[in-house]
């Protein structure tokens, strides 16, 4: 038998028993069909990050199975039926991870995220703005650009070169 991964995303208008009711109606489909849920976790409402029909937030449940690729396609078939499902994935796994998922560890219990600029252990000149050498005041760059006094001035344009003479009219 292969190992999967699945999470699915329930509505928000139905009740946390519901959704729950719901992970119990995919487990029973799994284990009919010879499989085996070998880990559940609900990881309860949460923000979307964008609108699925017309729900701004859905419960999310995850399972770790163990089972033929009939009886995830069963469990698959069964959740794109069901209205209260908003959006589903499969992925087939080597090995199932032990403990907790990430989402359901504390932050402080979680491994660091290092290579990230500007937090610890953040990437290179750890800056918020990028890893350029720091720049000095604007006013400064703006003095070395403009002429200086001593300099002479150049013609313009404007500063008639030769003198127009006067045509008879």
């Amino acid at each position: 038998m292969a190992l999967y991964e699945s999470v699915f995303i329930a509505r928000q208008d139905i009740s946390s028993t519901q959704a729950e009711q719901l992970a119990d109606q995919f487990t029973e489909i799994i284990t009919g069909n010879g499989g085996e849920v070998k880990q559940r976790e609900i990881w309860g409402l949460r923000n979307l990050a964008y609108r699925i029909k017309k729900n701004r937030k859905g419960h999310y449940i995850m399972f770790h199975i163990d089972a033929p690729s009939d009886a995830v396609q069963e469990m698959e078939r069964n959740m794109r039926i069901n209205e209260d499902v908003l959006r589903y994935m499969t992925i087939r796994m080597d090995e199932l991870p032990e403990g907790p998922s990430v989402m359901m560890q504390v932050r402080s219990e979680r491994p660091d995220r290092g290579g990230r600029r500007g937090g610890p252990g953040g990437g290179p000149g750890g800056g918020r703005f990028g890893d350029g050498p720091p720049r000095g005041r604007r006013d400064e760059e703006r003095k070395s650009d403009a002429p200086s006094d001593d300099a002479p001035a150049s013609k313009s344009e404007d500063t008639p070169t030769e003198a127009k003479t006067g045509g008879d009219e």
